[in-house]
Formats: structure tokens, sequence, C-alpha cells
């Protein structure tokens, strides 16, 4: 266990900008700059970040929370791992203490399995460096591939021999368990025997955006046909193929810098292309495209660049993933490299600035590339032109962006030599065709022409209604050490706006509905008893997870007020802060009115149905309630017209 004052270390050094920028590509003021959740990868209103409180919040999804509720959704730690992560970023010793047989049994699912790869990817790398074989073997291999030994480590590289149950065998030895050796896909258990499932091979390890080992690749030494040249871990809890590419860990950064991705096919390019100075380079690892793996590269960049070796039948394969990456609006140019080269080949036989400058100059558009390569297999047959202006106008369609799309329709049409009504025609009615096909909310929510986003009206609803109950705490929070004046000239008195607020509901005896409210405002109250006004910080550590999320929904908004105003064009705007006062009166009792005419309309009904035992005294609580409604109606109308 982390001991209590680290924790509160960790927490006091931590800046979230540069925790969630590790992961997203954020702009001055602290938004997503490609607007979308780093969660589910989908297009949000806003995710924003607030380096001043601390906090995350996601418009879209609701998500929210500290630096440490960021990495457990988004990296999926647990709370000790995310702490244990932000300690190593910020260099904070962690002297854990002992845990107990209870505590260690607890561990997750998950964290086991990262652990049990943890251990292996150290094996695999031991077995390289400190076997007869596996020096002779694995790292001759990469030897021969042109591997620096920095590049085999900062990949972390390995080698797993002929033996049956080399890595199953030293796992369990040091106690870790063969039901998450089976899950994680290095151990294969039958009956009575239990066997390594990568043997013989060169291991490639397959790493998180954090780093974390979540799979293996294998390749295979021999000339064995019964055997895969490659073998990958199969799919778990932490290894999902579809959302995963190789060497995203290594390249996020440059992606971001350079705002371009290069997508390759297997290891050994990625590894070759990064020890060429390429390191913006990820591979889909032999796997055809797939949506998360595009939304995981639009994270960092809305440019892609693939490389090909120059197989026409590989290539044509591989244009459904293109027109996915062409869907979600990203722009796509393909590199073709000459015959019987690939990019591993080509970064091995030339130099890091000759392969930098193939790769500018050979860049070419995917559409300008597609039109040229099916025009040049027609051969002049009519219907196979046809069919290959169709397939083109399919993938312009795609496109969601109205003037991307028109210039492409211009490029194609001069490409192809056809008529420009007819082919701009045709491209929008298969892009009519495919709007009408999807359900109406979605047409509504996901509209993007000429670059327009609407914001789905669930987020919009949620930011404009903001119940009393939660706009009371809210104040209470945000300004409750603040002080202000009340009463009137003669009767003058300054008190903080907590004090003021909590005197007011205890004075009317009212109690919260929401019982996370009702919470916060008891532990609130409590702290003002004892002299200390506890700050939003205080609740986004809090120990209920209720009352985080209610907190940092409660204090976050994605908008703010642009220094702009002031600063060039000399407009000051009124805050919140500027009206404090009456902003909290009129909440207050606004509040009460709406808790009055709530239990009016509860007596109301009990009335009808009362004895005439019940009826005396509900009327009478009626009638004390309905003059206290009025009395409060008369006095909020006074300070609306002050």
């Amino acid at each position: 266990m982390i001991p209590k004052e680290t924790i509160e270390k960790i927490f006091d050094a931590v800046r979230i900008e540069e925790v969630v920028g590790d992961f997203v590509t954020l702009k001055k003021r602290g938004v997503n700059l490609l607007g979308l959740c780093p969660f589910h990868n989908e297009k949000t209103p806003s995710f924003t970040v607030s380096p001043s409180k601390g906090i995350f919040k996601c418009f879209g999804c609701g998500e929210s929370g500290s630096a440490v509720n960021f990495l457990m959704k988004h990296e999926h730690f647990t709370y000790p791992e995310a702490l244990r992560y932000l300690a190593n970023k910020y260099g904070i010793e962690v002297a854990e203490e002992k845990e107990t047989p209870q505590q260690k049994e607890a561990k997750s699912e998950l964290e086991s399995l990262f652990a049990v790869n943890s251990f292996a990817q150290k094996h695999f790398s031991k077995n390289l460096y400190e076997t007869p074989k596996g020096r002779a073997i694995g790292l001759s291999y990469f030897n021969e591939r042109g591997f620096t030994d920095k590049t085999v480590k900062d990949f972390q590289l390995g080698y797993s021999p002929e033996t049956w149950d080399d890595v199953s065998k030293a796992a369990m030895s040091s106690g870790y368990k063969k039901e998450y050796l089976e899950k994680s896909g290095l151990s294969i258990v039958k009956p009575n025997q239990i066997f390594d499932r990568f043997r013989n091979r060169v291991i490639f390890p397959i790493h998180n955006l954090s780093g974390r080992v979540i799979g293996f690749g294998a390749r295979i030494l021999t000339n064995d046909k019964k055997q895969p040249k490659y073998l990958n871990s199969p799919e778990s809890i932490i290894y999902n193929k579809s959302k995963v590419l190789y060497g995203i860990y290594f390249a996020k950064t440059d992606i971001v810098r350079q705002d371009l991705c290069y997508l390759v096919e297997g290891y050994t390019d990625v590894i070759s292309l990064h020890q060429a100075g390429i390191k913006n380079v990820v591979a889909s690892s032999g796997t055809s495209l797939t949506e998360g793996q595009i939304r995981l590269i639009q994270r960092y960049s809305e440019n892609i660049v693939i490389l090909y070796d120059g197989d026409p039948a590989g290539i044509k394969a591989s244009f459904r993933g293109i027109d996915m990456i062409l869907e979600q609006g990203m722009n796509v140019r393909i590199v073709l490299f000459p015959e019987g080269e690939d990019p591993d080949s080509y970064a091995r036989s030339h130099t890091s600035g000759e392969t930098t400058t193939f790769l500018k100059e050979h860049s070419d558009d995917f559409i300008h590339f597609k039109a040229n390569l099916l025009l040049k297999e027609t051969n002049n047959d009519p219907i196979k032109r046809a069919n290959a202006i169709e397939d083109i106008a399919k993938s312009i369609s795609l496109i969601p962006n109205q003037f991307n799309r028109e210039e492409y329709i211009r490029q194609t049409w001069e490409i192809l030599d056809i008529d420009q009504k007819s082919f701009t025609y045709r491209v929008n009615t298969l892009r009519t065709s495919k709007e009408k096909k999807k359900p109406y909310q979605e047409r509504q929510e996901t509209k993007t022409e000429v670059g327009i986003t609407k914001t789905p009206a669930t987020a919009t609803t949620a930011l404009s209604e903001m119940p009393l109950e939660k706009e009371v705490i809210r104040l209470l929070i945000t300004y409750g050490n603040y002080v202000i004046t009340i009463g009137d000239k003669k009767d003058k008195q300054e008190l903080s706006v907590a004090e003021f607020i909590i005197n007011e509901l205890l004075y009317d005896s009212v109690v919260f509905d929401n019982p996370v409210n009702a919470k916060i405002f008891n532990e609130y109250k409590e702290c003002v008893e004892n002299d200390f006004f506890p700050k939003e910080k205080h609740f986004f550590r809090h120990e209920d997870g209720q009352v985080r999320k209610k907190i940092i929904d409660l204090v976050s908004t994605p908008y703010s007020l642009s220094d702009k105003w002031a600063d060039q064009k000399g407009i000051f705007t009124n805050t919140e802060e500027d009206n404090l006062r009456s902003t909290v009166e009129n909440v207050l009792l606004d509040y009460k009115v709406k808790r009055l005419e709530k239990e009016l309309g509860e007596l109301g009904k009990k009335i009808k149905h009362a004895t005439e035992e019940e009826l005396m005294p509900l009327l009478k609580r009626y009638n004390d309630q309905k003059q206290k409604h009025s009395e409060i109606s008369i006095k909020r109308g006074k300070t609306i017209s002050k």
C-alpha cells in the first residue's frame, strides 16, 4: 500500500495538462485539439483540462476526474498503478507499506495480466542476451537485420528457446498463477501439462500507450512450413487487436510534433524506420486496418501516409481500410516503394537522409493514386472503366468535408477525362444515399458539412438544466471562503458565503434530496465549524467516488471567457464574482421557493385524502408554508428589482 502522505505528495506534484498531454493532443486553453473523446474515440462537443483545478471533463461522455482518474479510465490502471505511474513521472519515491495476504489476493485480473506480461518480457530479453542459443540465434537474427543494441533494448526485443515450457516454468517458479499465464496467451494449458505458445522464435513485445506490455508477436526462425511465420498473443482483457497499433508508444510524441503518421504493415518495418530517424511510424501488425486503429491515430494527427511494398493485389485489398480513414475526415497519402523493396529493406539499404527524402518525394494523394492505379488496369475496357469510376466516386463520397470533396471531384474528372457534372452528380447521389441509411438522430448529431459539428442534444441539455440543489452546492464549493456584505446600511454584516448559505438553510430547516449533495453539505459544514474552508481540490481527492464526480461535474464548464475582449477590444464583462452577493441570495431564495412549491403540492394531495383527524394539522402546515412562500416570493422580487 502507498502511504497517505505519499499520495498527497503525488497529488500536489501532478500537473494534469502534462499527464493528459501524454495521451491527448491539447491546445493552449486545455481543449482537445482533435475534438475526440479519449476514452471512446468518438467526436465530442468538448474535452477540457483545467490546470488550475487539476481536473479533466469530457462533455460528450460525461467522464471527469483528476489525473489519477484519467489514467484509471484511459490506461485501465488500478488506483495504486496510477499513483505509481505519476510518482515515477514526477520523481517521487514510493516507500510502500507491506501488503496483507488479503490485499495481495484482491489484486485485479487486469493487474495480474500486466504483471505476468512484464515478467515474460524481461525473461525473453534475458534469454536473448544471457543464453548461448539466444545470442547465437536470436541476437544474430536482429544483428543481421541491422538493429543496433540500443534499438533492441528500446523495443525490449527477446528470444524464446525451443524448450516446451521455458517461460511457463520460470513464471510459475516466480509465483505467477497458471490461470493468468493461460489468459495472457503465454501458455497453453492442457489437463496434465502446460507448454509455451511461443517456442524457437524471436519476440516482439506489443506496448500500450503508456508503455506497458499487453501482448507479444513472435517470428519463427526456421523454414518449417507447418508453422506460421508469425504468432501473436490471443486477445485478452488488456489486448484488443482491433484497437492496438504496434509502435504507438514510441511514435505518439513524434506524430504530434510532425502532425503526421506513417502506417506500415510489420514489426520490422516500424523498427527499421524508427532506427533511421523516422519515429512517427506505427504498424497494423498484419491485420486489416480497423476503425479502432484509425481513431487511435486520429488522437494524434489527422494526416496519415501509408507505405506499400509495391504489390498491387495487397494495395487493392487495403482500399476498404483507406475508405474508412477518409470517412473519419482524415487526409490520406500513399508511398509506393520500388519493386522488391519494403520499408524495412529500404531503410536498411539507404541512409536516414535518403529514406526521409524518398518518403517526402514519393508521397501521393490517395484519390489521385487510386484513380491512376485503377485506370491502368482497365485496358480501355468500357465496363472496367465504368466500374473504376464508380469505385473512385464511392471513396470521394465518404469524405465528410464538402470543400475537400469538391476539390477531389475536380481533380478526378480531369484525370479520368469525364464529364464534370455527371461525376459530381454521382458522388453527391452516393453521399445522400449513405446519409439516408443512418438513423435520424445520428444524422442530426454528426453533420460535419463545411467543417461544422453540431453538439449532441443530450450534452446541451445537461449543460443548460442545472437543478437549484446542485447550484447551491456549486456556489458553496466555488465561493465558500469569499466574504460578502449582507443587510442594509444600518445593519451591515460581513459574512463568508459558506456561513451565509449554511445559516440560511439551517434556519429554514432545508434538507437536500440528493444523498451525495447532503454528504457534501454536511462535510463542508463540519469543516467550517472547525475554521476550515475546503477548496475544490479537497473534494477532487475525496475517498467517495460519487462525491469526486459530483464536484468535478459542478465546477466544470466547456466555456471560458477569452482575455481578448479586455486586452484587445477594451470590453470588460461582469463575472459571477462581481455580483456574488445577489447571485447567492437569489439562488437560495429560488431554491427555498422550489422546495416550498414541492411541499405544498405534496400537502395538497394529502389533504384530499386526509381523515377528519389528520385534516386540521395538514391545513395549518399548508397555510404556514403558503405564507412563507409568499414572503420569500416578495423578497425575491425585491432582489430582482434592485
